[in-house]
């Protein structure tokens, strides 16, 4: 789909999709909207713009240039830096085995990553790719302090919205893009929209408002083991080795990371 929608373009049609969503879904729960402070304002400003919306257009980018293989292993220093950062940052402290657990759930990500990697090597890419980790992980802890009063929808819907407006520069591409792409490749769209965006996130907030930062962000390293088993089962696609491996690292550093 990124042949078709470029990565502005895309950002910017997935997340207003996910702010109509998360608007229905705001509507439906009638949770009780609370007015952020000051300060809230300046944590969901600084997650809307850079997980929701440069997180998304660099992320994009990353993939045009490098293949998905690489991509996952540069996206994937968003967990560690994470914990380290909000170990730092919010106060959470740096558990030994939380570091620990962080360092082999990424060694097992890496080897999945080569296991389907294609070798490409673009300069610019893996630049993409490392400003999405970043952006991440700097979403990530701007959140979470957000999360302590404001419903977590709420901060979800808002955030969401915000990223929406920083990428409003693309819609003039957008309204050319989608007049002329076929039907499927704007479903593909809608689907980022729904289900990557509103709902994804929306969880990932649920979750992040009763869990520390760190611990949280060491639950995506679940996301390469249980992928290559989904491959195996839906698609019937035997996964090489290395990725087998990789998925049996990834989740020994999560029960690691887990250890008191």
């Amino acid at each position: 789909m990124t042949s078709t929608y470029a990565p502005g373009p895309m950002a910017l049609g997935r997340l207003l999709v996910g702010v109509v969503v998360l608007g229905v879904l705001m509507l439906l729960s009638r949770q009780r909207w609370v007015a952020p402070t000051r300060r809230e304002w300046g944590f969901l400003v600084l997650c809307g713009l850079s997980w929701f919306a440069v997180y998304n257009v660099v992320l994009a980018a990353a993939e045009t240039r490098i293949d998905a293989g690489t991509t996952s292993i540069l996206v994937n220093v968003g967990p560690v830096l994470i914990a380290l950062m909000a170990g730092v940052l919010l106060g959470e402290g740096l558990p030994r085995w939380l570091i620990v657990g962080a360092l082999v759930a990424f060694a097992g990500a890496v080897l999945v990553g080569l296991a389907t990697s294609e070798g490409s090597a673009d300069l610019l890419g893996v630049l993409f790719g490392l400003a999405s980790a970043v952006t991440y992980a700097i979403g990530v802890l701007a959140q979470k302090p957000a999360l302590r009063r404001l419903p977590f929808l709420q901060v979800t819907f808002i955030v969401c919205a915000i990223g929406a407006v920083a990428c409003l520069p693309f819609a003039p591409s957008l309204v050319e893009t989608a007049a002329a792409a076929p039907a499927s490749a704007t479903g593909w769209l809608i689907y980022l929209g729904v289900v990557p965006t509103a709902l994804a996130y929306s969880t990932w907030a649920y979750a992040l408002a009763r869990v520390d930062a760190g611990r949280l962000g060491m639950s995506t390293y679940l996301v390469p083991p249980v992928t290559v088993a989904m491959s195996a089962v839906l698609l019937a696609e035997l996964p090489p080795l290395l990725a087998i491996v990789g998925g049996v690292v990834c989740l020994s550093g999560v029960a690691l990371s887990r250890r008191r």
